[in-house]
């Protein structure tokens, strides 16, 4: 479970980084991110949306992104990223989902 810093849980912090923030997509996740502070934490927040499948394999989906946002979390600072489940990550074991979205913050934070 990522700590509480390094969550994004207020609605406006979602809908700021969906509409403004660098975008990155992957087979898997499409990733929304914006630099913050270069000591703050990161934070991460995940959107899996009902096309991804029934309750069961969306709670999967999205217990599995949190956990590689967990050890991204160890890795990274400085960004506030959210993180939406596309539909072929119901079909997707943990390593894909993995490197994925590692490419994908990655990509977020070249850029930046």
């Amino acid at each position: 479970m990522l700590a509480k810093a390094n969550r994004i849980v207020a609605g406006t912090d979602y809908r700021r980084l969906v509409r403004s923030g660098r975008r990155s997509r992957g087979g898997l996740v499409l990733a929304y991110g914006r630099r913050t502070a270069p000591d703050a934490p990161l934070r991460v927040g995940v959107i899996v949306a009902k096309n991804v499948g029934k309750a069961v394999v969306r709670n999967r989906v999205r217990r599995r992104i949190k956990a590689v946002a967990w050890e991204l979390a160890r890795e990274t600072r400085g960004y506030d990223v959210v993180l939406r489940a596309l539909p072929a990550t119901a079909a997707s074991d943990f390593a894909s989902i993995e490197a994925d979205v590692r490419r994908a913050v990655g990509a977020l934070a070249e850029r930046a």
